[in-house]
């Protein structure tokens, strides 16, 4: 049986997943002029992938398929490529959080019913 709090342990994984590519975008910015400097970047799809849902198979799909810091042969950064990347990133940040508000939510919820 599927409970909340199974359901929160993926939204605190995807929630730490997120953050740590949002420090690994930032980076990318901090380091726009660093000679030699290599992009990075965190796909997390696998992580999302292996967690049975519906939502969780779509969005890994549309992320990518490793969960860990690739680091992009050297190219140049795209300061306007970064910054929408972070957009994109903070809108899942977004989702994750109000899913885990709905959660917690729930669990009131049962814990004032069940009294």
């Amino acid at each position: 049986m599927f409970t909340s709090l199974d359901n929160m342990g993926k939204v605190t994984l995807m929630m730490d997943l997120i953050a740590q590519r949002q420090r690994a975008l930032g980076s990318n910015l901090a380091n726009i002029d660093t000679p030699g400097y290599v992009r990075r970047d965190i796909n997390f799809g696998d992580y999302l992938s292996s967690m049975n849902s519906p939502l969780e198979t779509k969005l890994s799909e549309k992320l990518g398929p490793s969960g860990v810091i690739n680091e992009r042969e050297y190219k140049e950064i795209d300061p306007a490529e970064e910054l929408m990347e972070i957009q994109q990133n903070s809108l899942l940040y977004t989702m994750a959080t109000r899913r885990m508000s709905n959660i917690i939510t729930e669990m009131k919820t049962v814990i004032n019913v069940s009294k």
